[in-house]
């Protein structure tokens, strides 16, 4: 019922925005980008972002009211997206889809490491730095992590504590697990393996929780979020489950040569994504480290915990991740 009384909110807010008349005709000179962070497969370094019309968002203060937080949080969603519009790195081009988004596929070659490719938008918009990561050749695995109440707190099992969370805290106030943030770094040996990340947030979401990310110092990788994708029958573009199971797929498409760990929680399931994800993908999951919540495990999680245990992986289910890496070095062939 809630969630049916939000979608329709959400609608009509988009419908109220799709009205209101650009200033200027579609130029590009009053576009900018938005940059998610890329990464690098075998084939292409694929740069990702999103051209709107104009960027909202202020700096978060310690002392801010909820008041404030709530609108600056809303303001992220009230974003006016270009469909239609060229951007180049060089000599590639995309063109953004019906929401904005683009991927500029460029070729490899780069080194290892952090890249800033400069994005330039058709008839004068406003260039753009947009982060891409390629992973080290030396790589023994690679990390993808659950992202609400595995790293970050959330609440996202329940809707109401979801949305209270979301919007009355800010970058500066939001709270990440400092045993999942030893975890991940561990995991990650100094940047020798690579980590990503996968919500079911939407896009609108990704510099905020890049600076909550940055402020509490954690691993910085790609991330896998979510369209809004509104329409007369759709709130979210795609279920919880399938987004994060076609972003496990991705990624372990894009390293067919490393094994995979991944991180979640079983809050919302995790145990079951990633049983399924194990059934596709063969061999190619070493080890799943789950956090239980207070309430503990359910039967279904007992019956996907089993089912992961049977196909030979490695599973860490637990109230908190101190401990699993020390496992995991039992596990993992070494250095």
């Amino acid at each position: 019922m809630l969630k049916k009384a939000l979608h329709r909110i959400a609608l009509g807010a988009e419908r109220l925005l799709d009205r209101v008349p650009p200033r200027r005709n579609r130029s590009g000179a009053d576009l900018v980008i938005d940059p998610h962070i890329g990464y690098s497969t075998a084939e292409h370094v694929i740069v990702r972002g999103r051209v709107l019309r104009g960027l909202r968002g202020s700096t978060a203060r310690h002392e801010q009211g909820v008041l404030r937080n709530v609108w600056q949080m809303v303001s992220l969603f009230l974003t006016d997206e270009v469909a239609g519009v060229t951007v180049a790195h060089g000599r590639a081009t995309a063109v953004t889809d019906d929401e904005g988004y683009f991927q500029l596929l460029l070729p490899v070659g780069r080194p290892p490491g952090w890249h800033d490719i400069k994005v330039t938008i058709a008839n004068g918009g406003t260039a753009s730095a947009c982060p891409v990561f390629v992973p080290r050749p030396d790589a023994r695995f690679l990390v993808i992590s659950d992202i609400d109440d595995t790293v970050l707190h959330t609440s996202a099992y329940s809707l109401l504590r979801n949305l209270w969370t979301t919007f009355s805290g800010n970058a500066l106030t939001r709270r990440i697990y400092p045993d999942s943030a030893a975890l991940l770094q561990s995991l990650s040996e100094n940047g020798r393996n690579p980590v990503f990340y996968v919500s079911s947030s939407p896009w609108n979401m990704h510099g905020f929780l890049t600076q909550v990310f940055s402020q509490a110092g954690l691993v910085r990788g790609p991330m896998f979020l979510r369209d809004l994708g509104l329409s007369e029958t759709q709130f979210i573009s795609a279920g919880h489950g399938s987004h994060k199971g076609s972003s496990v797929d991705a990624l372990l498409k894009a390293h067919p040569t490393l094994p995979a760990v991944l991180v979640g929680d079983t809050g919302q399931k995790d145990a079951s994504i990633y049983r399924d994800a194990v059934q596709r993908h063969p061999g190619r999951v070493s080890a799943v480290l789950l956090k239980v919540p207070q309430n503990g495990l359910d039967a279904d999680d007992r019956h996907d915990l089993k089912q992961l245990r049977a196909s030979g992986v490695h599973v860490f289910p637990a109230s908190s991740f101190e401990g699993a890496v020390q496992q995991l070095n039992l596990w993992l062939p070494p250095p």
